[in-house]
């Protein structure tokens, strides 16, 4: 059976305010990572940004990031979602720090002020890519093993760096479980009712989809969120802290690419065909992992994790988090936060 971990989110949101006070320090007093600040915009008071943003070049593209807690302690980074941003971490980021994490929290492709260095660069988003971009971001920091964790987008970027760069890994914390994508069974239907959760894809199949996403970027988003976590309250402040990421440049082109690729509708480019190769043949995960479900996710159906199990062949253990949906490190930070550092615990 999975494990069952109960922690309220109205306990968590009473006491937040403490856990971000005793991080203050962390933030201010934190690592001093290469790369410049950038300004953020200003919320509502009661809506805490993830802020200074630092830029780096890595790999192809110059990305957005924000990092906290001691530059000497053991590294963890923490990967959104679509269509999300860094923000889904504002609250997680803050416990590991003050437990003396050295947090990074980079802007996927496409997202925030992440931009390409080369407007000649394809706006690919292949699973490859964006698990390259991981990659190059750890060598741009000097980070030689971090704990990776994510949702959606952001865990099968963290399940992909688990099973190809193994050494690079030291923990793995993945919302919905192994998320490599099986591009080629793209095809082979599911069930109805999961099919139903997946409609955007089929629509940004479309250069209707396109168009849409295009004109109504911000409506897509908040439409999609109340569908993925039916039980997650946010305001509008909450929203629109995150849809700002939406703005950049690459996005509409990263996020139609990165769906049309997964139904085997859009190529790829050679640099990354090795790497594609092996995803096809869906690895199995070797690194300590713990997988998360919400019980009121919209989009994957929660489980016990057993149908999953000889995906991973190093310790896993499987928990479900009640009354949460698909954004499960903002509508439960707690839960999250302590699966992290039970994996960095680990590394003594």
């Amino acid at each position: 059976m999975a494990e069952i971990i109960n922690h309220p989110r109205r306990f968590f949101l009473g006491s937040a305010a403490a856990g971000i006070a005793a991080a203050e320090m962390a933030f201010m007093g934190g690592a001093q990572a290469q790369g410049s600040a950038v300004s953020v915009p200003a919320f509502a008071a009661n809506v805490k940004a993830l802020a200074p943003i630092k830029q780096i070049q890595a790999g192809e593209l110059d990305i957005g990031y924000y990092e906290a807690g001691p530059i000497d302690g053991p590294p963890v980074l923490l990967l959104h979602g679509f269509p999300y941003d860094i923000h889904s971490y504002a609250d997680v980021a803050p416990l590991l720090a003050a437990k003396g994490c050295r947090v990074i929290v980079p802007h996927l492709r496409g997202y925030g002020t992440t931009r390409f260095l080369d407007s000649a660069t394809p706006r690919t988003a292949q699973q490859s890519a964006v698990a390259a971009d991981a990659i190059a971001l750890m060598d741009a920091l000097k980070i030689d093993r971090a704990v990776l964790a994510g949702y959606d987008w952001g865990a099968r970027t963290a399940c992909i760096v688990a099973a190809l760069w193994p050494e690079r890994c030291a923990g793995l914390v993945s919302v919905n479980g192994y998320l490599i994508q099986d591009i080629a069974h793209a095809g082979v239907p599911i069930p109805a009712k999961i099919e139903s959760g997946l409609w955007y894809q089929y629509y940004f199949a479309t250069e209707r989809g396109r168009a849409g996403l295009t004109a109504h970027r911000r409506d897509f988003a908040r439409v999609t969120w109340v569908r993925n976590s039916p039980t997650w309250k946010f305001d509008d402040a909450t929203f629109e802290r995150s849809a700002a990421a939406f703005d950049n440049p690459d996005y509409v082109e990263i996020v139609i690419h990165n769906y049309r690729f997964r139904l085997g509708l859009a190529p790829g480019i050679a640099k990354y065909e090795a790497l594609e190769r092996r995803l096809a043949a869906l690895p199995v995960i070797s690194v300590p992992a713990i997988t998360l479900d919400g019980d009121s996710d919209g989009v994957a159906p929660v489980t016990d994790g057993k149908a999953q199990a000889a995906k991973f062949s190093g310790p896993r253990s499987h928990r479900v988090v009640p009354g949460v949906g698909h954004n499960l490190p903002q509508e439960a930070p707690k839960a999250f936060a302590d699966a992290v550092f039970d994996l960095v615990s680990l590394r003594g």
